[in-house]
């Protein structure tokens, strides 16, 4: 026996059996409120996921690759502006114009591939807009600086194949992972798409430096082509409404070329799972807790990208010394940033987890251990994962406004580029873990819809930030840097009043969404049966 099966049989025999006994008799039941919980003897499960261990953290990386292009191709662009002025005959306003269609289509663009992706699958999916993006490069490369209006189009077009690369890819981790290990799975994942904006202007400066503004297209195109080869040579699908747990071979479009992942799945089947409803993303702004959360994470966003999209012209006025290859390489300290706070709150959102975990095994008087909270339609009643995920969240927000504001302030009065430098690094990290740790709730609440809410959570995103793109340069020289990052800095202050109102309102939200879910899907089953 491989070291792989050995070590999926080992997973399977660990999970076969669910405990949820009490210091109450094996058939008696408490309620609290509308939410019930029996205590029964050990009862046979299905495991989670069939995948072992390393399988899971390949499909991690794997996909955080894929969604790395989504920022990558928004930043690699933003070094070549001054020169995209000068051959294009048009002034930064109009050039920033390309900035925030691209953000407008990096919003709306997953509300259709994700949904898509929730309903026919990951894969061919992500293989169509990794097809779309390699194909709009090719377009971008080639157009003539007299067509400023194509610019616009196809940068639309290449944000509507990059864009939803994220949404995709965090359903395919709310497919692998139970609630326990997501956030260390989110913090890896992050990477991906943290690391695009960071390094994005770093490769874009020194192409555009040393071959010209047309090769960030050229390079961007042979990327996103090989990582499409890379998507439809090793990445199986893993939407449950296909695979289930995994277990279930699909047919031959949902299957990779090279099977190097789910080679040898004992009790493998060929049966479907039962068809589910079709859901509408956008129904899911009626859940206002669901909308505040969005407006968080979109919130910490825009504070973020007005830090970052505005860095090249302000270090190229504030520190004239430095060429267009060094400004792109203090981008690296925002890189530096991100992959500490992704990578430490991952780590940490995981503990985070296991302590209230155990706090409510003791509150029910059952071994941690044996305490298994994952319910068909999300987590127990009881186990307050709001708490888990985001009670570290107002230090990090009092800390980021503190930060955002003195960068200002260093920035309009040139003090030595260590200091700025320094400010981005923190401000990245504490904006990468708040993000990561809204964004791990966001799954919890709704794991069955990874990729629509991550959708959803892209559009309110982009949109805030692309709001914040086109009014920054009006702002910054009307009121100048010192006074526009103390504004956006108090603002982050607003952020924590709504930080509790989740923490409080959520439990209750999800007991309401539970009981509609359940209520949608019988009236479903009895309309097929119907048929």
């Amino acid at each position: 026996m491989g070291r792989a099966d050995a070590e999926r049989t080992m997973s399977l025999g660990r999970s076969r059996t669910l405990t949820l006994a009490n210091d109450t008799p094996a058939s008696s039941t408490s309620h609290s409120g509308d939410a019930t919980i029996e205590n029964q003897p050990a009862r046979e499960e299905e495991v989670f996921t069939v995948f072992t261990s390393w399988e899971k953290w390949f499909l991690v990386i794997l996909t955080s690759f894929g969604a790395m292009f989504s920022p990558l191709t928004a930043t690699i662009y933003l070094p070549a502006i001054p020169t995209l002025t000068k051959v294009f005959h048009k002034s930064t306003e109009l050039i920033n114009i390309t900035v925030t269609v691209y953000m407008i289509f990096q919003g709306l663009s997953p509300m259709l591939f994700g949904t898509l992706a929730d309903n026919y699958g990951r894969r061919p999916i992500f293989a169509i807009c990794l097809f779309v993006l390699a194909c709009s490069c090719i377009g971008l490369a080639l157009v003539p600086t007299s067509a400023y209006w194509l610019l616009i189009v196809l940068r639309c077009l290449q944000s509507a194949g990059s864009a939803s690369t994220i949404a995709l890819g965090a359903g395919v981790i709310g497919d692998i992972s139970t609630p326990a290990e997501r956030g260390g799975y989110f913090g890896v994942w992050n990477m991906g798409p943290n690391l695009g904006p960071a390094l994005g202007p770093v490769i874009g400066g020194l192409l555009a430096q040393n071959l010209g503004w047309r090769s960030i297209f050229w390079f961007l195109c042979i990327a996103s082509f090989v990582c499409f080869l890379v998507m439809v040579l090793f990445l199986p699908e893993t939407l449950r409404a296909i695979v289930g747990n995994g277990s279930i071979i699909p047919s031959k479009i949902y299957r990779p070329v090279i099977p190097i992942v789910g080679r040898s799945i004992p009790n493998s089947s060929t049966t479907r799972p039962p068809k589910k409803p079709f859901k509408n993303p956008f129904l899911l702004f009626r859940e206002w807790d669901i909308v505040l959360l969005l407006l968080m994470n979109g919130f910490y966003n825009a504070f973020f990208y007005s830090v970052l999209a505005s860095l090249s012209s302000l270090f190229s006025k504030h520190y004239p010394h430095l060429s267009e290859t060094q400004i792109g390489l203090c981008y690296l300290a925002t890189s530096g940033g991100m992959v500490l706070g992704t990578l430490t709150n991952g780590r940490l959102l995981d503990i985070q987890y296991k302590k209230f975990l155990r706090q409510l095994a003791t509150a029910r008087g059952v071994p941690a251990e044996s305490l298994n909270i994952r319910e068909k339609y999300g987590l127990a009643d009881d186990y307050p994962v709001e708490k888990a995920r985001l009670l570290n969240l107002p230090p990090m927000t009092l800390l980021l406004g503190l930060v955002i504001a003195g960068y200002g302030w260093c920035v309009q009065y040139s003090v030595n580029l260590a200091a700025p430098l320094i400010l981005q690094t923190v401000a990245a990290a504490l904006t990468m873990s708040s993000m990561s740790a809204s964004q791990t709730l966001i799954v919890d609440w709704l794991p069955n819809q990874g990729s629509s809410i991550t959708a959803c959570n892209n559009l309110l995103r982009c949109t805030i930030a692309a709001g914040c793109v086109a009014i920054m340069d009006v702002v910054l020289n009307a009121i100048k840097p010192g006074w526009t990052y103390v504004i956006f800095g108090a603002l982050c202050f607003l952020i924590i009043p709504l930080i509790y109102l989740v923490i409080m309102a959520g439990p209750g939200r999800r007991k309401v969404r539970k009981a509609k879910a359940q209520l949608e899907e019988e009236r479903f089953a009895a309309a097929s049966a119907r048929k």
